[in-house]
């Protein structure tokens, strides 16, 4: 009794504790204090700091103004019962334009304490109605061609009292950079962003209050080609895809202290050139820029702009501009060089020691007209030469004239590199490492995750996977950053979108992305390879498609965003609809799978009778079209629509009787008997019960045959491991985890890769390359993986959407010491961690506050179990060998005693 008294104690935090309760982490549609915010409703979430466990949310207020003071409320909620602490909607009066409005929040807890009020915070909504853009899209006098040079316009206007505030509201046809008298505007690079420009573009703002000078001032900007205009995909006229001019559109609201208000706006009174330093600019192939065109002080008052040419205004309005729903593109970080040298051939190279995306800092003195060039490579070949095949077309090279005026330091503003070796030419003097900087870029997306364990190779996996991510979530979900492509892969996106919502809060870079599937889906509801949408090829693909239901629902479960699947449902629908179409009244997808397994391993088989790995395509239509009804029949039920859940999931069971019909024995042999057969089979509840225990050991057969080796592709792997462990073989998992010979996740680490291949053997042991048409070195899908490591692994993962409820069920295996992972949840910080000696296994644990976790440890049945150093007497239930908690928040540390 005194043990369970203890432990009540402890759970609860004890008599007479004086709980410290506070409210944290506040944002505003995911985003912290964000400036242009057009949603009529947005969406509140906060965390709870709580010392006491057990800890949940009993009630709420939260309260809007326009002042910090909250002495005039436009919104207050009152104090509400209620647990709900992430996307609480604003129900108040329609939201101002152009507005800063604060927010703030209390909370009462189960124990009858509240908090003080959280520190206010804020958002400043943007336009709301295309109505309030009083500007007009203006373009400068050029060529209509790509890869040309970047344009440059300006315009002067003057201030005669004190400013208040000040915002600009910006975007393009194509890429801009702002100046704002003398200075850059902002920290982001690549805006707009990439968007279906023929529906949508998205707009900046920015506050540049302490910009504007009372009396004269310039405002001007750098218009690239981008993706607007410049080439993408293939072929040399694949270009301007949305149109054959870039041009600029800017409002700037300015506030004086008087209470007036003056606007600045694009017009036909802007002028432009397209005579300026950087004369090509090109996404693929890079930028050429000319030091000595550069127009000094050309975005000062004092700058003579008699021989730029007046703009033209175009007759497009602001119908399609919204505002920026993702995060930037930012400079995130820089890197030095780690080896500098010349090849065999003499070719001077540097090495930046990680595959990185972005581009290098120039650092030069020499000479006016000295042209230094820079090129780019992800890998060298067996002879330690510069290797560009695999680039394909594009030619990814910086190119820099000097103007001899001492030193110089050039960045590229309109391209981006994927690359980790650099070949320099033309370079004057001596090259060192001060006279390089790699700067990586991508989509500032806030860290959420973390995953360690003992095997250093594992960890270095986990490296990987961060960075291909890093170097793929570019705005968009692109496939590969290096070659002539970097398009939004569909097929790539929903594979990997569990693994990344881990590592990074991944919320504002989808939500904006996935509003583009429905523009690019057709009336017949075919979803394309690609979004946005730029090939000639319009056909839907298993498993490419499928991202339309994979996508959003995975939204909701990590971040409880019920309002993504609102969003996206008339378009899930209109896909299943399609393909039940498709299908017929077999059920059976047939002609529905373009790409197959893609990339899947195909060995040398030494008898016919060997399964070569191959899956049947129509096999794999028909398991994912399955799957995205059992996900619509989800979808549906969440959404409230129970009538149209059940016809899905009526469905669904005749999908299931078909596929079993044609493609499954009773006994659970699978057509094609490969291993993405009775994954896919396994993983969408496509067989009986009779069938799953001869599946799996099917599947078990033919790893071990292959000598603990894989062989699925793009859609296969991502649940291999995930299939196996929840089928009781979390041993086979492990064995696929740790393989260091091809095909693994582990040899491209022993060939030194520092980012996830897109083939399983880019590059051979030999040193030898795969087909340089398809071979790049940064491709996150294989890096998938990452789900079943944070997952099993670590043991973190979700009972309820949002991570509500907690499912905490490590899985030790003795090859590791010990495995750790973090994830920063919409709720707060969840932690699991194992370590194994001969004497125990430990296990630790933490539940954030306003959640609940189901704890499960692992062979704990019959062994004696210390829960903080103390016997656990809690109440348990058991799972086989494994014992079951329920837990409120807090940390806990468990110890399994090995008796034995």
């Amino acid at each position: 009794m005194r043990h369970l008294v203890f432990l009540l104690l402890l759970l609860t935090g004890g008599l007479g504790f004086s709980q410290k309760l506070s409210v944290a982490d506040l944002t505003v549609e995911f985003k912290s204090n964000p400036i242009g915010i057009d949603e009529e409703h947005p969406r509140f979430s906060w965390k709870l700091n709580a010392e006491r466990n057990n800890t949940k949310q009993a009630a709420f207020e939260l309260q809007v103004a326009m002042e910090k003071q909250f002495k005039n409320l436009e919104w207050g909620t009152g104090k509400v019962e209620s647990d709900q602490s992430i996307l609480v909607s604003y129900d108040g009066e329609n939201l101002v334009p152009n507005q800063r409005y604060y927010w703030r929040v209390r909370v009462w807890d189960n124990y009858k304490k509240r908090s003080d009020w959280s520190t206010p915070q804020y958002w400043v909504t943007g336009m709301i109605n295309p109505s309030n853009w009083k500007a007009m899209w203006i373009e400068p006098i050029q060529e209509e061609k790509h890869s040309g040079p970047a344009a440059m316009v300006r315009k002067t206007f003057s201030t005669s009292k004190k400013v208040t505030s000040a915002r600009a509201y910006v975007s393009a046809h194509g890429l801009y950079e702002l100046h704002l008298n003398g200075e850059v505007v902002g920290d982001q690079v690549f805006a707009p962003g990439w968007t279906s420009y023929e529906e949508r573009i998205q707009y900046q703002v920015y506050d540049v209050t302490s910009n504007i000078q009372q009396g004269e001032n310039v405002i001007g900007a750098y218009i690239g080609d981008g993706w607007y205009r410049g080439q993408l995909a293939w072929g040399p006229n694949n270009w301007a895809h949305y149109g054959h001019k870039i041009g600029l559109i800017c409002q700037v609201e300015i506030t004086y202290q008087d209470g007036s208000k003056e606007t600045i706006v694009s017009d036909e009174k802007w002028k432009g050139t397209m005579d300026g330093p950087i004369t090509m600019n090109s996404l693929y192939n890079g930028e050429h820029y000319d030091a000595r065109k550069e127009k000094s002080g050309w975005n000062s008052t004092k700058f003579d702009d008699s021989d730029w040419q007046q703009v033209t205004v175009s007759a497009e309005g602001a119908e399609k501009l919204i505002s920026t729903q993702t995060v930037p593109v930012r400079r995130i970080e820089e890197i030095k060089p780690v080896k500098i040298w010349k090849t065999p051939m003499g070719t001077l190279v540097a090495d930046m020691g990680q595959n990185m995306v972005g581009w290098v800092k120039l650092k030069v003195n020499g000479p006016a007209g000295t042209q230094v060039t820079i090129r780019h490579a992800e890998v060298l070949d067996s002879d330690g030469e510069f290797y560009t095949d695999n680039l394909r077309a594009a030619q990814a090279t910086l190119m820099y004239t000097l103007k001899g005026d001492g030193d110089e330091v050039y960045e590229p503003r309109f391209t981006f590199m994927g690359f980790r070796y650099l070949a320099i030419e033309g370079f004057p003097g001596e090259l060192t490492e001060e006279n390089l900087t790699g700067v990586v870029i991508h989509s500032d997306m806030e860290p959420t995750g973390s995953f360690e364990c003992s095997n250093p190779q594992l960890n270095q996996l986990q490296h990987n996977i961060q960075w291909g991510q890093k170097g793929n979530f570019l705005d968009v979900p692109t496939d590969c950053p290096q070659r002539d492509e970097r398009l939004g892969w569909t097929g790539d996106a929903q594979a990997f979108i569990r693994t990344a919502s881990f590592n990074m809060n991944v919320a504002p870079f989808f939500t904006k992305w996935l509003q583009d599937i429905p523009i690019a889906q057709d009336s017949a509801g075919i979803v394309p390879f690609v979004v946005p949408y730029v090939m000639e090829d319009f056909r839907a693909s298993a498993g490419w498609a499928d991202v339309v239901t994979i996508a959003p629902w995975t939204m909701y479960e990590v971040y409880g965003d019920r309002q993504i699947l609102s969003q996206l449902y008339p378009a899930m629908k209109k896909y299943v609809n399609y393909v039940q179409q498709s299908a017929g009244d077999d059920y059976l997808w047939q002609g529905g799978s373009v790409f197959g397994d893609w990339l899947f391993y195909k060995p040398e088989l030494k008898f016919w009778t060997e399964p070569d790995g191959h899956t049947d395509p129509d096999l794999i239509a028909t398991a994912f079209y399955a799957y995205s009804v059992s996900i619509l029949a989800n979808t549906a039920e969440v959404l409230g629509k129970n009538r149209e859940a059940d016809e899905y999931r009526e469905l669904f069971l005749e999908i299931k009787k078909a596929f079993n019909q044609a493609y499954v024995t009773p006994s659970g042999l699978i057509l094609s008997d490969s291993q993405t057969s009775y994954v896919l089979a396994l993983m969408f509840d496509l067989l009986d019960d009779a069938q799953r225990d001869g599946a799996i050991d099917r599947l078990v057969h033919n790893i071990r045959n292959r000598g603990n080796h894989l062989s699925t592709g793009f859609l296969g792997t991502p649940y291999l491991c995930r299939v196996l462990s929840d089928n009781g073989r979390a041993d086979v998992a492990y064995d696929l985890l740790l393989q260091e010979t091809f095909p693994s996740w582990i040899y491209p680490i022993t060939m030194g890769a520092t980012t996830i291949w897109e083939r399983w053997d880019g590059q051979k042991p030999d040193g030898s390359f795969q087909n340089t048409d398809m071979n790049s070195f940064n491709h996150y899908a294989y890096g998938a993986i990452g789900d079943w490591m944070y997952r099993v692994v670590a043991g973190i993962d979700n009972a309820a959407p949002g991570y509500k409820e907690l499912l905490l069920n490590p899985h030790p295996d003795s090859r590791l010491g010990y495995a750790k992972a973090s994830f920063e949840s919409s709720y707060g910080l969840i932690e699991s961690s194992w370590r194994m000696d001969s004497t125990a296994l430990a296990i630790s644990v933490t539940i954030p506050p306003n959640t609940t976790g189901k704890v499960v440890l692992p062979d704990a049945v019959d062994k004696e179990v210390l829960m903080n150093n103390r016997a656990l007497t809690i109440a348990t239930k058991t799972s086989g060998s494994d014992l079951v908690l329920q837990l409120g928040s807090g940390k806990y540390e468990f110890k399994i005693l090995n008796n034995e």
